[in-house]
């Protein structure tokens, strides 16, 4: 199995609806909360180029809800890198309710990103920072 960059969460009582259950959207934040991580970690320049023109703008997202999460739940969001193109970058997410020694699959999301910059007023697109590139590769799927 390939390597995938994780995530790790503890579902609180506010992301969760009147039922009980975690509300669909939340598993979307989830998404662009490890994106987020991920740059941190891995490739901390692309966010400084974040504050002088580059985007990093999803034009793509989706969620496949297989089994639900409740409030205090453990959940493990993994990515992957699905693909690189020009200026998009496809990642797939699995999202794992986590107990102890057992996993459980509860979601299956994707994502796509453009890599755009800011000039004059307008988005462009733009190549995928190096640094980025070479982070993704570690984490692509096999």
């Amino acid at each position: 199995m390939a390597k995938a960059y994780e995530y790790k969460h503890i579902v609180g009582f506010e992301e969760t609806n009147f039922v009980g259950n975690v509300y669909y959207a939340n598993y979307i934040l989830w998404q662009g909360r490890c994106r987020e991580m991920f740059l941190y970690e891995h490739a901390p320049d692309v966010i400084e180029q974040i504050s002088s023109g580059l985007a990093l703008v999803t034009v793509n997202v989706s969620c496949q809800y297989l089994s639900e999460l409740f409030a205090f739940d453990q959940v493990i969001i993994a990515m992957q890198l699905k693909e690189m193109v020009q200026n998009r970058i496809t990642m797939g997410f699995e999202y794992w309710r986590s107990k102890e020694n057992d996993k459980a699959l509860v979601a299956l999301g994707e994502q796509q990103a453009a890599c755009m910059r800011r000039v004059d007023g307008k988005n462009v697109p733009t190549s995928i920072p190096l640094s980025l590139q070479l982070a993704l590769e570690a984490y692509r799927m096999k």
